[in-house]
């Protein structure tokens, strides 16, 4: 939002949908708790294409992949897989959750298995039925039963549209699975390929959507069961949090999901780079040299990302472990800062 209020010929508005209430809704469809509360959605696709206009691609290296890298006094020499290396004074790595910085940096830091995965879709619009759709347009609506949840809103459609009927209704509706075989047998996708982090659309073993859905019907609100039902290409992630003990090494840093990956129920982990990003920005433009800059950026957002994760750790024990989760309690709201912030 900093970026497009500022900085870029696109509005935050032309690119998002909104809501307009937080609505709870019980097993029969009755709305259980329900607030004004204006929240904004937009989609991974939606927000790249409109960086992608901003920044151009005149500097962008496709197909290409970092194996390693050497830091010298002056310069990060950094070896790439096609044979040819690049050398820069600084480096940022934003590399994601398997990010290769991370892994030879902190050859020991693992992800943290939470002991639920999350299971993901979107759904059309006009594709789900009036009654459904009228209850479920102009909120974030959650769905809690006994060691889970689902949390559900618009976003914008396939190709950014914003017309009511195109957008996407998105999900995300949390099941325990303990660790072990039944997680391994889980995330082996149709290719046989195991996943330990995500089966994408289309790879999931068809067993297991077939019981997502008959378990939806049993367990969820039926409006946000309908959704579940209709939608063509159920995914699932592997819940799971990362912490790094360090963000910065003499010319190197590292942000977002490569440093700290923390699990979804604040709704931060792109607020939380985009902070890492700014933070980085406003460190480099105030120090005389790039290592002392990184020096004085570290501290802030180790302490930030620690933060996050500690406190998306106590939501989702809330909801998957002790069945504490109570509608409309303020301290399970969205916010890279804290509750609603």
């Amino acid at each position: 939002m900093k970026w497009f209020d500022g900085h870029s010929a696109r509005r935050i508005t032309d690119l998002s949908t909104c809501s307009s209430w937080l609505r709870y809704l019980g097993r029969d469809n009755t709305i259980v708790h329900e607030e004004p509360a204006e929240w904004w959605y937009s989609s991974w696709g939606t927000m790249y294409r409109a960086l992608l206009r901003d920044f151009g691609d005149e500097h962008y290296q496709l197909g290409e992949f970092c194996a390693g890298f050497t830091q010298h006094a002056d310069q990060v020499e950094l070896r790439i897989v096609s044979g040819r290396a690049e050398r820069a004074e600084l480096v940022v790595f934003a590399d994601g959750i398997t990010s290769t910085a991370r892994r030879l940096m902190f050859p020991d830091v693992s992800r943290h298995y939470s002991g639920y995965v999350g299971w993901r879709g979107t759904v059309r619009e006009d594709a789900v039925t009036d009654p459904t759709r009228e209850l479920l347009t102009g909120a974030l609506t959650y769905c809690v039963a006994d060691h889970t949840h689902a949390v559900m809103y618009l976003i914008p459609g396939m190709d950014g549209e914003l017309e009511p009927g195109r957008r996407l209704f998105n999900y995300v509706w949390y099941r325990n699975v303990p660790a072990g075989p039944g997680l391994q047998e889980l995330t082996t996708d149709t290719r046989g390929h195991e996943c330990p982090v995500s089966v994408h659309p289309g790879q999931v073993q068809r067993r297991y959507l077939e019981e997502l859905r008959e378990a939806a019907v049993a367990q969820l609100a039926p409006a946000v069961a309908e959704v579940v039902v209709r939608t063509g290409q159920p995914y699932l992630q592997v819940v799971a949090d990362t912490r790094i003990p360090g963000m910065a090494d003499g010319r190197i840093a590292i942000i977002g999901d490569a440093a700290f990956a923390a699990r979804p129920h604040a709704a931060a982990g792109t607020a939380k780079a985009a902070d890492d990003a700014w933070k980085l920005f406003e460190h480099l433009a105030a120090a005389d040299g790039i290592p002392e800059a990184l020096k004085r950026w570290e501290p802030g957002q180790l302490a930030l990302g620690n933060q996050l994760i500690d406190r998306v750790t106590a939501m989702g024990s809330r909801s998957q472990v002790t069945s504490t989760w109570r509608p409309g309690d303020p301290d399970l709201r969205f916010g890279l800062y804290g509750p609603g912030v």
